[in-house]
């Protein structure tokens, strides 16, 4: 298959601090893309660039073999995205919720009802739509956010650290359906996260990011091999030479990382 992502020397300065320095690479259609690396490191400032939310200082981009800072509609048309903050209405309802989002996106009336129930069904929230999204749980806000991304059907999601602050539980059901979602409908996925096992987990193909570069790309076993590592976390431990910045994690993010000392 082909690119549906295309990144060539990417750069994004604020004033003298340079956020992404020159960035290359590329997204298959129809994989799971994952950019590991710690807080800080560009993740989400890329995305933002992706998602035409920023514009480059300089590179050339391509989303869906459109270019988002010249074509931007065309390039918004082909993808929804989940936020790292949550970004929905909590005084309205899930249905409500997923109704303003449906109109936003142009999605004709006479399909709009049936996608609202198709999507709402396929997170298990089809029996919560008149319910305030202000009494949702942590997990239900995220899969009505994955929903909202889908009504378009966009041939890519992007999703900026989906699984932040939920409990594993709550995680490992998050990626059920988006992997189910992968199989489904051939989605793109686009993923960034600080959590080495998930991307070792769910993504086909993963790149390292440390302060603005990308000190590597590749399926988490090319990446291990390249790097002598019998883990993905040891592989990004060779090419960055320290661990994920634990002061900049959350509550939930210390705890596992001192669980995972404790059983070694």
């Amino acid at each position: 298959m082909g690119n549906i992502i295309e990144v060539k020397n990417l750069t994004k300065k604020f004033g003298n601090f340079t956020a992404v320095d020159n960035a290359s690479f590329d997204v298959k259609k129809g994989d799971i893309f994952a950019f590991l690396g710690p807080n800080g490191a560009g993740k989400t400032t890329i995305i933002k660039i992706l998602t035409t939310l920023l514009n480059p200082t300089s590179g050339e981009l391509r989303i869906n073999g459109h270019d988002p800072v010249n074509e931007e509609h065309e390039a918004r048309s082909s993808f929804g995205i989940v936020f790292q903050d949550p970004s929905l209405d909590e005084e309205l309802t899930a249905y409500e919720n997923m109704k303003l989002h449906s109109v936003l996106y142009r999605i004709p009336k006479d399909i709009r009802e049936t996608r609202i129930e198709e999507l709402l069904k396929f997170v298990e929230l089809w029996d919560r739509r008149n319910d305030f999204v202000k009494h949702f749980s942590g997990g239900m806000k995220r899969r009505l956010e994955i929903a909202r991304g889908l009504l378009h059907h966009p041939k890519i999601l992007f999703l900026d650290e989906p699984t932040l602050g939920l409990d594993p539980q709550t995680r490992n059901h998050i990626w059920d359906y988006m992997l189910n979602l992968n199989k489904k409908e051939g989605i793109t996925l686009f993923f960034t996260t600080h959590y080495i096992e998930e991307a070792e987990k769910v993504a086909q193909e993963v790149a390292i990011i440390d302060q603005g570069r990308i000190v590597a790309q590749g399926t988490p076993a090319e990446l291990k091999q390249k790097n002598n590592a019998a883990t993905l976390e040891d592989a990004f431990l060779n090419l960055t030479g320290r661990k994920i910045r634990e002061e900049e994690a959350g509550a939930i993010d210390h705890l596992r990382m001192r669980r995972r000392r404790f059983h070694r």
